[in-house]
């Protein structure tokens, strides 16, 4: 009997000012990936455009549309006709005056599965977020593709293990998490490798944790005063790194998951059956003060 498995395909990219320029970007970086083999191909967040996070100007909600869209349209006309998953991430209007930071799937033969809309959002110079999104209100998701049942988390939600612990509960067999992150480009070397670690480390461990394996795909390029770190990855369930990009070169990568991994490194390494839930109430506080 033959073991299961799953290529996953990483389309890491610059972007530019021309969104025409980048919507075709992706769409080359997804066939390149296809004709490698890919089944499951996951692009960086909010692709589309540049980041425009980096700074609150009202005229950057015009970049939003709606989810279903035209994005998602083009995607599963190009998912049916390659016969892969596509994970994309988009701005989403959801009505007026309320935007999401919204990925989409669709599934090989171009079905819509729906979209995961980012929970965790961050504030912070260069990151200003919270002026364009609203919190995620549809909770976490799980999407069962033509080839595996994923999850899909965004950016500043990988840092989060509650995130990661509930999305593969949930059944979730791989954790794509579509991102947007970097360094000031006049930053010293030594924090720009602090920083790094710290981003694969805490992913690498959710792999660990939860015994799948993750796939993170992130931007390169400077936008502004950000110089965006690139060096996407994925890892096999226990955290693993099976493959690092680049920090500074447009990538597309192929790999092959050995699926059957993931029961393995559970049955030998049994956190799922260990845990105390029991014991986690306090989890749901804020912040525990002694009396």
């Amino acid at each position: 009997m033959s073991k299961r498995t799953v290529k996953v395909g990483v389309v890491q990219n610059s972007c530019s000012k021309d969104l025409n320029s980048n919507l075709s970007k992706a769409e080359q970086g997804i066939r390149e990936a296809a004709a490698k083999g890919a089944q499951i191909i996951c692009l960086q967040e909010l692709f589309k455009s540049l980041y425009f996070c980096d700074v609150e100007d009202h005229d950057n909600f015009k970049l939003a549309e709606s989810i279903p869209g035209p994005s998602t349209d083009f995607f599963s006309s190009l998912a049916k006709e390659l016969g892969v998953v596509i994970i994309a991430s988009l701005f989403e209007k959801r009505a007026e005056g309320l935007y999401h930071n919204t990925t989409a799937v669709l599934d090989a033969n171009g079905k819509y599965l729906g979209k995961y809309r980012k929970m965790h959002i961050p504030d912070d110079p260069g990151y200003y977020e919270k002026f364009y999104f609203t919190p995620g209100d549809l909770g976490y998701k799980v999407f069962k593709t033509r080839f595996a049942t994923i999850g899909v988390l965004i950016c500043w939600d990988q840092w989060y293990p509650e995130a990661a612990r509930i999305t593969s509960l949930m059944g979730a067999e791989i954790l794509f998490y579509p991102t947007a992150i970097g360094w000031h480009k006049d930053q010293d070397i030594d924090t720009n490798n602090e920083q790094y670690q710290a981003w694969q480390t805490i992913q690498r461990s959710h792999a660990v944790a939860n015994g799948v394996p993750v796939v993170s795909v992130n931007r390169v390029g400077i936008e502004g005063d950000m110089k965006f770190w690139g060096g996407s990855f994925l890892t096999n369930a226990f955290g693993r790194v099976l493959y690092q990009a680049d920090h500074v070169v447009e990538e597309v990568y192929v790999h092959e998951l050995d699926m059957e991994n993931s029961d393995r490194y559970r049955t030998h390494w049994p956190f799922l059956r260990d845990r105390r839930i029991d014991t986690y109430s306090p989890i749901l506080k804020r912040f525990i003060d002694e009396d």
